[in-house]
């Protein structure tokens, strides 16, 4: 059964390290949120590793720069996981084909720079659909429209045979007050529709491996049981901690916090209730990082 706690620091000694979501735990979109912020120093201040496993689509550096604009300082962490580095490495193995089919937003170009862990890269080429061999996406042309707009193109490219790399497994986030569709809601409906997508964020298991190799990089070696994974999204960050034998816990606050009729805290019958409809089992729950 879910522990409901007042803080990070009552459970933090029992973990070496943190695999800490960014968006609705750390930041909203827009800033820093205080409270987590100074959790996570506190928690570095007595040893521990905090690594920021994201489902951004961006690479590493760029998720870098992103915090330091939402007032996110250097000491609050310690090393970053990006899907966007796992997908990134993944397509260049050439897991879609060399000619692509971009779904993204200027700001995401940077997802095709030069990979210098991939041996032999393949070149990439971004086409028009009718010219492509795979699909690449890291997030909607447009985030506030519904993803079902994508019907046709997605219609075409299915008959086609095209795989979908997914860089950014989440299908909703909240930006300040406004929830703008990722990815994941993409390839969700390519799926539905009878496409193959790929998938390389939380949930699933190639961004914890990169997450285990930005700690051995650093010299840590931690067991499963010394990791602490936390998160607000239950289908991504509950369930992945879940498949990875993780302890987790899970930001009331954040996602669900409707659900949840979370203000300060959770209620403990709405969480119930919510994690029971969910089929999640997070170790433990907070209203927010703290």
């Amino acid at each position: 059964m879910t522990q409901i706690i007042q803080s990070l620091s009552e459970i933090s000694e029992r973990y070496d390290a943190l695999f800490v979501d960014l968006w609705g735990c750390v930041h909203d979109g827009v800033r820093a949120m205080p409270d987590a912020v100074r959790a996570l120093q506190d928690y570095r201040k007595t040893g521990g590793t905090v690594v920021l496993v994201t489902n951004s689509p961006r690479p590493r550096s760029g998720v870098e720069v992103q915090l330091t604009q939402f007032g996110v300082p250097d000491d609050a962490w310690d090393t970053i996981a990006t899907s966007g580095d796992s997908a990134r490495a993944a397509m260049f193995r050439g897991i879609v084909g060399s000619k692509v089919w971009f779904i993204g937003q200027d700001h995401d170009a940077r997802f095709f720079d030069p990979l210098t862990v991939v041996e032999d890269p393949v070149e990439i080429e971004q086409v028009p659909l009718d010219q492509a061999d795979g699909i690449v996406c890291a997030g909607p042309f447009d985030p506030l429209a519904d993803p079902a707009e994508m019907r046709p193109q997605f219609l075409y490219a299915k008959q086609k045979g095209l795989k979908l790399l997914c860089a950014n497994p989440d299908i909703v986030v909240d930006r300040g007050e406004t929830r703008e569709w990722c990815a994941g809601a993409l390839a969700q409906l390519y799926t539905d529709m009878g496409g193959e997508s790929l998938y390389f964020g939380k949930p699933h298991p190639p961004i914890y491996d990169l997450a285990r190799m930005r700690l051995m990089a650093m010299g840590k070696d931690i067991p499963n049981a010394g990791i602490l994974a936390i998160g607000d999204g239950v289908l991504t960050d509950i369930a992945g901690a879940m498949g990875e034998d993780l302890d987790s816990l899970f930001i009331s606050g954040g996602l669900a916090a409707a659900e949840t009729k979370t203000s300060h805290q959770p209620d403990p019958e709405a969480l119930s209730q919510y994690l029971e409809r969910e089929k999640s089992n997070p170790t433990f729950a907070i209203g927010f990082l703290r």
